[in-house]
């Protein structure tokens, strides 16, 4: 039940139209190696953009960009013998972020949607370009890109140029190595990748380095494609883990002797926010049938505590903040985020800066700002996803609150064994972690001599937000291997509902039951990476 979230098959093959691109097409390509194809009627575009920019320049016109310096350097006219060098120079000199090199399906989430806002048809770069872009993708060349360095406005300049310059035959690029294969989930430089020059890089792709024309320099930095692309995948995430929560919450209650009649229609009916109503029907499913939630239904307590009588509302919520995300990045995906922008004269009302048949805008199409606050929204969110799955692990091992059927900790011999004692330790921690993560869209720092006064951070967003949700999905992964452990202690003549069983089974294939203390660091990461993986989401599809 994942809200605006596409159930397709994962295509092995994506077209790049520059209208169409979603979320489950980037993880497609960044994560599990699609080919990517330009749309003909994308090439056009492209075409048509290239034309107008030749038809300027050729006007002699002063053009941000195209024969101008850049940021503060606005008002410097370059000599046209020079403007092709004017390119290469932005390129080089904008290559100087910092921090850890991006991982591969970050690398390639930045190619594809650049590849695709260039295909839009407003950039004006030529159409070897986009050739360029997406046999990097389709031979899986990666450019070594550090991560820091963008501000999220004039877009992700830094970590841009650092994938650009392979282009030139400059920087550095892993490719596979022949002898030892490839491997897409390791980082850059790992896994049996080479790395080596831009150039023969591109090499073993039969390619040669490119010579840029006016304008192109600029296309290929000025966006957010960090951003998007880190945001795209996040949006699946997020998505898969609002499953997964509700998925541990569900078999929380059950094992605690909670009740579902707080998923009663009838409650979200009257408060209808649509998150909420999903999860209440999304805990009815997966705790159908259960023998275990029946076996209580008429027991002396009265009311659930908050963490499991509110998860509804409180899941619910966060399905809203990453519905809001993915929003945007629908939007995000599919747009021009270059500046200028080129367009055909008869589409804009200024004739500031063009001929007759084709204008050149400036605008702020780079500016982070619509995603770097969903972003910062999503941070809050998951940290609240994780706080109520760690108040809920904390009610099923906490001896002060457990029920009687279980034993302090889930240990098998309370004392001599700690049990689930540890794994809430670092569920506290991880959130901990989470509630200390800044909100960067607040910031600012003026840049370029002040011409670039107000920028967005949304690269330092989306990073948080990986961050933010690398951890509750954790926390989540420590309640589904807490709520399984519990269930160790349930009467055995009690079945799990059609979900919950499911689950159940789920973190058995790669948690056994503690029947003595052992170190549980591997069993949390091996459900996390289940969760990650969408085994738990395509489990859950078959049973529910």
């Amino acid at each position: 039940m994942s809200d605006g979230a596409s159930d397709a098959v994962t295509p092995d093959t994506v077209v790049v139209d520059g209208e169409s691109l979603t979320p489950e097409d980037v993880e497609a390509v960044a994560r599990r190696g699609a080919r990517v194809e330009v749309a003909e009627e994308a090439r056009a575009a492209v075409v048509a953009a290239r034309e107008r920019v030749d038809e300027i320049v050729e006007s002699g016109q002063a053009v941000y960009g195209l024969n101008t310096g850049f940021g503060e350097l606005v008002d410097t006219r370059i000599e046209p013998s020079e403007v092709e060098q004017l390119q290469t120079n932005l390129l080089r000199s904008h290559a100087s972020g910092a921090g850890r090199t991006l991982d591969a399906e970050e690398v390639r989430a930045m190619i594809l949607t650049r590849l695709n806002a260039l295909a839009k048809g407003y950039s004006g770069v030529r159409e070897v370009v986009v050739d360029y872009l997406a046999t990097m993708l389709n031979e899986r060349i990666h450019p070594v890109v550090r991560s820091r360095g963008s501000l999220g406005a004039s877009g992700d300049l830094a970590p841009l140029a650092h994938l650009s310059v392979v282009l030139l035959g400059e920087g550095e690029a892993t490719v596979a190595s022949e002898a030892v294969g490839d491997d897409d989930s390791a980082p850059n430089g790992d896994g049996g990748r080479e790395r080596l020059s831009g150039a023969d890089a591109l090499a073993t792709a039969g390619l040669t380095p490119l010579t840029l024309a006016p304008k192109e320099g600029l296309a290929l930095i000025n966006g957010t494609q960090l951003t998007t692309g880190i945001a795209a995948l996040l949006v699946v995430d997020a998505e898969r883990l609002c499953e997964a929560a509700d998925a541990a919450g569900a078999l929380t209650t059950e094992v605690t002797m909670g009740t579902t009649a707080n998923c009663d229609p009838a409650v979200h009916r009257v408060r209808p926010h649509g998150g909420q109503a999903a999860v209440a029907e999304h805990v009815r499913a997966l705790t159908a049938d259960s023998e275990i939630v029946e076996s209580h239904a008429n027991c002396d307590r009265v009311q659930d505590a908050y963490s499991v009588r509110c998860l509804p509302q409180v899941h619910g919520a966060v399905r809203d903040a990453v519905a809001h995300l993915r929003e945007a990045v629908a939007v995000e995906l599919n747009s021009a985020t270059d500046n200028p922008l080129v367009f055909d004269a008869r589409e804009a009302d200024s004739r500031a800066t063009g001929t007759d048949d084709a204008v050149v805008i400036s605008g702020g199409n780079f500016h982070g700002e619509p995603l770097a606050l969903r972003l910062d929204y999503l941070v809050s969110a998951l940290t609240e996803l994780a706080a109520i799955s760690e108040r809920r692990v904390d009610r099923t091992v906490n001896p002060n609150l457990q029920e009687d059927h279980l034993p302090p900790f889930l240990a098998a011999d309370p004392g001599l064994d700690s049990g689930f004692m540890i794994p809430q330790y670092t569920a506290a921690s991880l959130i901990n972690e989470m509630r200390a993560t800044g909100r960067p869209s607040m910031d600012n720092t003026p840049v370029s001599g002040g011409q670039e006064d107000h920028v967005s951070m949304s690269a330092t967003s989306a990073l948080a937000a990986k961050s933010a949700l690398s951890n509750a999905r954790t926390v989540v992964a420590v309640e589904l291997l807490t709520g399984a452990q519990a269930s160790e202690f349930v009467d055995d003549a009690l079945s799990h509902g059609r979900g919950t069983a499911a689950v159940y089974e789920l973190v058995r294939e790669v948690s056994p039951p503690v029947t003595d203390d052992r170190s549980l660091d591997d069993d949390i990461e091996a459900v996390a990476d289940a969760v990650a993986a969408g085994r738990l989401e395509e489990r859950l599809a078959d049973a529910v």
